[in-house]
């Protein structure tokens, strides 16, 4: 997608903080913390070759050391794993799709699991803006359904539920979706 439609543009206008200034309210980073209130907006994405793991119950559906790491203001860091390393067959594409006015438009997926459907467990952005063309059909995972881990470490959800966020120890907030975090437009 090569032209970045108007409630995207729109949507990038509202936000007052973009990491060049953590507020007041932050929590300040120990040694060897991040705060995500110093990502930046328009977000960042580094590769991360940590080992990140997902799976249900005992089942892996993806092993990756070639993350992406999408990093923005306000929100815990989201992984984003290549689909060589996701056990695709056992995703299937749902109707759900949402949009982001940084990545676009996004693909959600089902994850098969037994007998049981994860419904909207994961997500990819298939066709990204051109800033974020580098995730294109690359797998995100919702923690709130799965187990997912960074070197080991079990992350917890971002709160609110329709963030992605992987919160892990290193990360401080507080964060988009957290009680009161409406006003921070």
């Amino acid at each position: 997608m090569d032209k970045i439609p108007k409630w995207a543009r729109e949507a990038r206008r509202r936000w007052k903080y973009d990491g060049s200034e953590r507020p007041t309210f932050a929590r300040k980073p120990d040694t060897g913390q991040e705060s995500v209130w110093d990502y930046p907006r328009p977000p960042r994405i580094e590769r991360d070759h940590r080992e990140i793991t997902v799976r249900y119950n005992e089942l892996v559906i993806a092993k990756s050391v070639n993350a992406l790491r999408f990093l923005e203001t306000a929100s815990a860091p989201t992984f984003y794993l290549p689909r060589t390393d996701v056990k695709m067959e056992r995703l299937e594409q749902s109707d759900r799709v949402t949009r982001c006015e940084w990545k676009g438009y996004g693909t959600y997926w089902n994850i098969e699991v037994g007998e049981e459907l994860l419904i909207d467990a994961a997500w990819s952005y298939e066709d990204p803006f051109p800033d974020f063309r580098v995730i294109a059909g690359m797998i995100a995972f919702y923690p709130t359904q799965l187990t997912c881990l960074v070197d080991g470490e079990r992350v917890k959800p971002q709160p609110g539920g329709f963030y992605g966020g992987w919160v892990t120890g290193d990360i401080v907030g507080p964060m988009k979706g957290e009680q009161g975090s409406d006003s921070w437009w």
